[in-house]
């Protein structure tokens, strides 16, 4: 009930602890930032980038940053970003899973899109009004349509520490991994944390367990680079959560430039450069002090 604080439950079931050979970060600043703040001018995001690429040093710590699509402010500062020319972070949008926001993808040239796909009941029934079914089915013809396009569709399970995972979450990235294995290109798949609720436990239950979200995932088959954490801090545990995915087999976390985004915010950029740290080690070339 929104009454009452949410109840943990726990099942004490374990999940195998899973760390990547490869981890990195990707950034949500022009995006979930912006929803926190008066909107940067595409001058300010420009800068912005240029020193996230600075603090990457060439390396693909900070892989991928995600842009907002709609204004024409928007669109200018996705093309001064690119006109810079940088391998990393590699620019990619976000958009909702209806056609006309895809034609602004085309549009802007980019090989990769960040798409709507909200998992639970919650949004599909109240904010979508849909049945599961009818859900499903537009976000996988979205989803084939930038594959058609040669786009790679990185689909975001919006709310999935409230969704049904057994009932929709697995079943709908199964059919994605089957669109992955027909176009033989990567479906990547970011898990949203949206309201804060995940625990950082593997032996709490499911849909609130990170490990576990992680861990079910994975025992589809899904690579571990095709899999992304996007948290917010409503119960202040935004940062271990994101470390938690890491551990658990998820290769990228997403945060922003500190910490700001909607509400109460994503895991911190320049915290995730200190964990990943000391996790991996300071990758050579990687300027940390920047």
């Amino acid at each position: 009930p929104y009454t009452e604080f949410p109840k943990v439950i726990f099942d004490n079931r374990d999940v195998e602890y899973d760390m990547p050979d490869q981890i990195w970060i990707t950034d949500t600043t022009f995006r979930d930032g912006q929803q926190a703040r008066p909107p940067y001018t595409p001058q300010q995001i420009l800068k912005i980038y240029d020193l996230l690429h600075e603090i990457d040093g060439g390396t693909g710590l900070i892989r991928q940053c995600e842009f907002f699509l709609y204004s024409q402010r928007d669109r200018k500062a996705v093309e001064l970003c690119k006109a810079r020319g940088y391998k990393f972070p590699e620019i990619t949008g976000w958009i909702r899973a209806v056609a006309s926001d895809f034609k602004l993808v085309s549009q802007m040239g980019l090989s990769e899109t960040g798409i709507l796909t909200s998992a639970s009941d919650y949004h599909i029934f109240l904010k979508l009004r849909k049945t599961r079914s009818q859900a499903m089915n537009a976000y996988l013809d979205i989803a084939k349509t930038a594959l058609d396009n040669g786009i790679t569709p990185r689909c975001h399970f919006e709310d999935i520490t409230r969704a049904d995972y057994e009932g929709f979450v697995l079943p709908f990235a199964e059919q994605l991994m089957k669109l992955a294995e027909q176009y033989k290109r990567p479906v990547k798949i970011r898990l949203c944390d949206t309201l804060g609720f995940g625990l950082p436990w593997d032996f709490a239950s499911l849909p609130r367990s990170v490990p576990k979200l992680v861990y079910g995932l994975r025992q589809l088959g899904i690579p571990s680079e095709w899999l992304e954490w996007h948290g917010h801090n409503d119960f202040h545990k935004v940062q271990i959560n994101a470390i938690t995915a890491w551990l658990y087999g998820c290769s990228a976390a997403n945060g922003s430039i500190f910490g700001v985004g909607e509400r109460t915010g994503n895991p911190p950029l320049e915290a995730l450069v200190v964990e990943h740290a000391q996790l991996k080690g300071q990758t050579p070339g990687v300027n940390y002090a920047a």
